[in-house]
Parts: C-alpha cells; sequence; structure tokens
C-alpha cells in the first residue's frame, strides 16, 4: 500500500510494509481533530482528513484559509500559518466540494496555546481519581483552558491511519479521567507560561516499551533484531483458543512454588502469571501499539512528548538503553519537528533482582541525546503498589524541566542532582554532579546513606560519603584500593543526596561489571 504523506522517508519503509488505508468518502477530519481540541502555538499547525480522491478541501480558522486536494487514495493535509495563543473559543470550519453536494464539518469551541502528548503504561494511564487527595483535586480542577484528549484504540499489527478519541475540558465532572501524570504537568505549565494547553494520552497499562517502536526501527538495528524476531514469531504462533489452558497450567505451578515457600517459611514474591489472551489483546504484538495508537496522531503538531513507562522491561532490562533511545529518537522524526523528550525514571519499589536499578540507568544515560530530560522519582514510590499515588510531585518534576528548558522559565532548578564524573584518589573516588543547584546536601540533614564501594575484587561495602561542594566523597575502611561506586542502588533503596532546591539524585553506578542475577 502507499504510505501517507506525512509520513518521513526514514520510515517509508514501515508504512509500504502494510499502512491501512482510510477509505475515502465523505470529507471528514482525522480523529485528533474533534471540539475543545487545543492547536499548538508559534508553529505550522498540521490538519488532516479524507475525501473523494482529487476533492478540494478548504480549512477556515482564525481568519486563515487554506486549501488541499485530497490524493488519490483520498488522503489530503495542510498545515496553518503560525498561530498565537488564544484562549478565546472559535470554530474550524471544513468545506469540500463533493459529488454529493457541498460538504461542510465544523470544530468547535477551539483554542491554540501548548500542546503536549503523554506515553507509556500504567503509570501514565493513571487516573487522577487515583491519587492522593482526589477530592481537593477534582473540587479545584475548573481549568476550562487544560484539554485532554485520551487515545483509545486497540493495538494492531499494521500501522493504522485512523484511531478513536475525544478531547475533554477540564472540570470537576471530568477530571477524574485525565491522566494524572499529564494533567499535573499541564496546570504547571498553564498556570506559569499562561495559556491554554491540549494534553494528547495515548497510553496502555502492563506494557513493554517494544510495543510503542516501530518495526522498522526494532528491526533494522543489529542490537534489538533477535528480540523483534523472537517476538513477532512468537506473536504469530499465538493460538487464541489455547491460551486459557496455557494459563491455567502456569497457574498451578506458580500456585505449587508458592505453597511449598509457605511451607519452608520462605517469602515468595514471584507474582502469578498473567493471563496470556489478556495481554495479547492488550498489546498485540512487537510494535502492536505504536501501529495502532500513535501512527493515527500524526503529525498533530507537538510542543514535546514525555513518557512514563518501564516497569514493563525491569524482567529484561538489557536492551532498554536501546530501545529507549529508539523511541526517544525515532518518534521526533516520525513527527518530521526535533521537539524535546523527557520520562519520568523508575521509583523507588520492591522488586528482586536488579532490573529497576538497571532500568533507572538506562533512562539516566539516555540523557546524552540533546532535548531530553528525566524526572527523577526515587522518593517517590511504594514498596507495595507498583502505581505509587504522589503523581503531583511527577508533574511537577517534569514541569520544572520543561519550563526552566522549554519556556526559559527561571525554576529552582531543572532536575535533580546528576553524576557528571568520578576520580579515584588515594582510598577515596570523588564524585562530581550536574544540577546541585544551591548546593548539595543530605535530604534529612543526617550522613549521606545508599552510597557503596568496591575494589577490583568487586565485593561491595557500605560506604561513607561527604559532601564536598559540588562532589560526593566515599571512602570505606574496608576498601583501601577503590576503583568504583554505586548510589542507590537497589530496587528499593536508601537515598539521601539531594540538591539545594530539594530534588533527589539519580541511582548510579560509576561500574560497568556484569550483573549477577539472583
Amino acid at each position: 500500500m502507499k504510505p501517507h504523506s506525512f509520513h518521513p522517508a526514514s520510515l517509508l519503509a514501515l508504512l509500504v510494509a502494510g499502512h491501512s488505508l482510510v477509505h475515502a468518502g465523505d470529507t471528514r477530519l482525522g480523529s485528533p481533530f474533534s471540539d475543545h481540541m487545543v492547536l499548538q502555538r508559534e508553529k505550522p499547525a498540521a490538519l488532516w482528513g479524507w475525501a473523494d480522491a482529487d476533492v478540494e478541501v478548504t480549512a477556515e480558522f482564525a481568519g486563515q484559509k487554506k486549501t488541499a486536494k485530497a490524493a488519490a487514495d483520498g488522503k489530503w493535509s495542510l498545515k496553518l500559518d503560525p498561530l498565537p495563543a488564544s484562549s478565546e473559543p472559535r470554530d474550524l470550519v471544513i468545506t469540500s466540494n463533493q459529488e454529493s453536494g457541498v460538504k461542510n464539518l465544523k470544530c468547535t469551541d477551539v483554542l491554540v496555546g501548548e500542546v503536549w502528548l503523554g506515553s507509556g503504561q500504567s503509570n501514565m494511564a493513571m487516573t487522577v481519581a487515583g491519587c492522593y487527595h482526589f477530592d481537593a483535586e477534582k473540587a479545584a480542577a475548573k481549568y476550562l483552558l487544560i484539554r485532554h484528549y485520551r487515545e483509545s484504540s486497540g493495538p494492531s499489527d499494521t500501522p493504522q491511519a485512523e484511531g478513536k478519541g475525544a478531547w475533554q475540558i477540564c472540570t470537576p465532572e471530568n477530571i477524574g479521567g485525565f491522566s494524572a501524570a499529564l494533567y499535573f504537568f499541564g496546570r504547571e505549565i498553564h498556570r506559569e507560561v499562561g495559556v491554554p494547553v491540549g494534553l494528547i494520552n495515548t497510553s496502555v497499562g502492563g506494557t513493554p516499551i517494544e510495543s510503542w517502536v516501530a518495526a522498522e526501527v526494532q528491526s533494522s538495528d543489529p542490537e534489538t533484531k533477535a528480540s523483534y524476531d523472537t517476538r513477532f514469531e512468537a506473536h504469530r504462533r499465538f493460538d487464541p483458543a489455547q491460551a486459557p489452558a496455557l494459563h491455567e497450567k502456569q497457574l498451578a505451578i506458580w500456585k505449587k512454588a508458592s505453597e511449598k515457600a509457605k511451607a519452608d517459611g520462605r517469602p515468595f514474591v514471584v507474582p502469578p502469571p498473567k493471563d496470556p489472551l489478556a495481554m495479547w489483546k492488550l498489546k498485540g504484538g512487537p510494535s502492536g501499539l505504536f501501529n495502532g495508537k500513535v501512527v493515527n496522531l500524526v503529525p498533530y503538531t507537538l510542543r514535546g512528548i514525555l513518557w512514563y513507562q518501564g516497569e514493563g522491561n525491569a524482567g529484561n532490562p538489557g536492551l532498554y538503553h536501546k530501545q529507549l533511545t529508539q523511541l526517544v529518537t525515532s518518534w521526533p522524526r516520525l513527527w518530521q519537528d526535533e521537539v524535546p523528550f523527557a520520562w519520568v525514571q523508575l521509583p523507588n519499589f520492591t522488586s528482586p533482582g536488579e532490573g529497576w536499578p538497571r532500568v533507572r540507568e538506562s533512562m539516566l544515560k539516555t540523557l546524552a541525546l540533546p532535548k531530553t530530560g528525566m524526572a527523577i522519582t526515587i522518593d517517590l514510590g511504594d514498596a507495595k503498589d507498583i502505581h505509587p499515588k504522589n503523581k503531583q510531585d511527577v508533574g511537577k518534576r517534569l514541569s520544572y524541566w520543561a519550563l526552566g528548558t522549554v519556556y526559559g522559565k527561571n525554576v529552582p532548578t531543572i532536575s535533580g542532582p546528576l553524576p557528571a564524573d568520578s576520580k579515584i584518589t588515594g582510598n577515596a573516588i570523588t564524585v562530581s554532579f550536574k544540577h546541585a543547584n544551591g548546593g548539595l546536601k543530605p535530604i534529612t540533614g543526617g550522613p549521606l546513606t545508599g552510597f557503596q564501594i568496591a575494589a577490583a575484587d568487586q565485593q561491595w561495602k557500605p560506604a561513607e560519603a561527604k559532601i564536598v561542594g559540588e562532589t560526593v566523597v566515599v571512602s570505606s575502611p574496608e576498601v583501601s584500593q577503590p576503583v568504583a561506586v554505586r548510589y542507590a542502588w537497589k530496587d528499593w533503596p536508601d537515598y539521601s543526596l539531594a540538591n539545594g532546591a530539594g530534588l533527589p539524585a539519580s541511582p548510579f553506578r560509576t561500574d560497568e561489571w556484569p550483573v549477577v542475577k539472583k
């Protein structure tokens, strides 16, 4: 099939492989365009839709009048000239002259401001109704200039041009269903920048990052090709009719292991196996959610992208740095706009092994990419709940990054402390930090904890750590010739280091030793 014109050349191979076209007919708009939407200010705003082949389509908005002709496949697209921010509710009118007669479409209550897209798994999907202080948040949610679009399509084996969704105004009646992380971020942007804010939420709980990355991107990279091929083959061979019996068998094995651990007086922290049929329906094959819930949003004009995911890859984190890099670099190319991209680092949580620390490390490393940022949340987790309820601070920390870097506002800091360099001097290692804004300090006011130090034998020992300016000097009487330091390197770690603005430091390690699986 012929790809739609809005896709960049770098991803044409993906779309040639089977982009699903929407049949032409009556003139209509793409799924993100509806009443109450927010268009991005100060950039050419993309509009698209479908009509009969060769039909001329005219868009009128805010005194502008733009015309495009539908291609042979019925697709039309155009761009409005950059618009200033406006809280005035206006109509977008689409007119065409079909064989059946003149066709008029209208989107009412359209604003112009800042548009951010948020994606990921359940902690991005988690709604305001599930957060702390919901009653108070609900009562205060009277922000008629904040709008939320929830993309509600399912996964697909091929890229889909059309999706499902609707824009909602931020009111006490609607706020319970908004993405909490997006809302608390968007509320800060609205308050500080003073313009309407549109929040596009495309997220699905329990999903791995590979569901959100284009097939062409994964299969063409030597580091991810084998993993992609394995997942693709498993998806191809999956038999929904046999899934219930398989799940029963897996549950029986899990139950037996659980009962044995209980009888032996041992803790049993392995979660019950997930229903494979439910997961198949939820995420589809590799790239299933990219195909079903991302492609149809392109090229809706954005200011930036936020990502909140990683839990779904903690069980096998070896590829996560590469996968996050693929996502962060390929999505802006798909939009043909190098928009800024930030993510939420995994919080503290009780999970066996080193999966969560390694995913956090991958997120830290990915900050080497330009126009990226990260909200550190090592202090915002819940030991027993993978869905921590304090999304207010998650949104605020993301907003610090956006306000300070994207909007040029004065903020306390754009990040918690990040390790910059380390130097071995005698029996100590000195670690320097970026974003020490106002000076490094212990979170509790007491001694620093959570640091470990090791010699070449790779035996980790608890360490003493002292703040010296914008550095931390780490040592231990048990390690006379240290070579490496780790900080907060556990699923539920001790954490103690913050900057002058009170934001916590990212977990890190200075070694690259192989992780010992336990």
